[in-house]
């Protein structure tokens, strides 16, 4: 078995899928690390989540993450280079997760005012998924800035910090934990 370690990287720079090398603190480097930092972050929800549901979306959306991240890690070809084979970008998942805020919204009261982030194991966490995604978000933008970028990665990182947010409402509902409002918290 070949060894994790390939020592290229020593001197920081890294690899590209499809050939060349970028310091590790290029905006493309940048923004594939920040969507494998929400990959991580999401599975840890699924290790504190006893719900089967949620556990199963959230393998979706790590597959997805899996794709965007390729994408990400791949610049256009140079001269004389194919650009490799990627998976497809899961653009369907969009509106799929327009119907699951939607859903979910259903079950909740309405929010007038702003939350703390926190509730059950799986509500913080999600919450602090949540956080990482704008992030993420933010990274791919500075990159589409300087270099292309499919807008569907935009429009799904943009929509899953929207779904995210709603699902740790969810969580600690269904925890049985009480959202702590802004309002309420800067009184007390």
């Amino acid at each position: 078995m070949a060894p994790i370690y390939t020592r290229t990287g020593d001197a920081g720079e890294t690899g590209l899928f499809g050939g060349g090398r970028v310091p590790k603190a290029h905006p493309r480097v940048e923004a594939y690390g920040e969507v494998d930092e929400l990959n991580a972050a999401l599975g840890w929800v699924a290790a504190v989540t006893d719900d089967a549901e949620l556990r199963s979306r959230l393998a979706r959306i790590q597959a997805d993450l899996f794709a965007i991240g390729a994408h990400l890690a791949t610049p256009d070809a140079a001269p004389g280079r194919k650009r490799p084979e990627l998976p497809p970008l899961p653009e369907e998942r969009v509106p799929e997760f327009e119907r699951w805020i939607d859903e979910a919204t259903s079950q909740l009261p309405e929010l007038r005012v702003f939350i703390l982030p926190g509730g059950s194991p799986a509500g913080a966490a999600l919450h602090l998924a949540r956080t990482i995604c704008r992030r993420a978000e933010r990274r791919v933008v500075a990159l589409a800035r300087a270099e292309a970028v499919q807008p569907s990665v935009l429009a799904y990182l943009n929509r899953l910090s929207d779904l995210l947010f709603v699902l740790a409402r969810v969580a600690n509902r269904r925890a049985g934990v009480d959202e702590i409002t802004w309002e309420s918290a800067h009184r007390g």
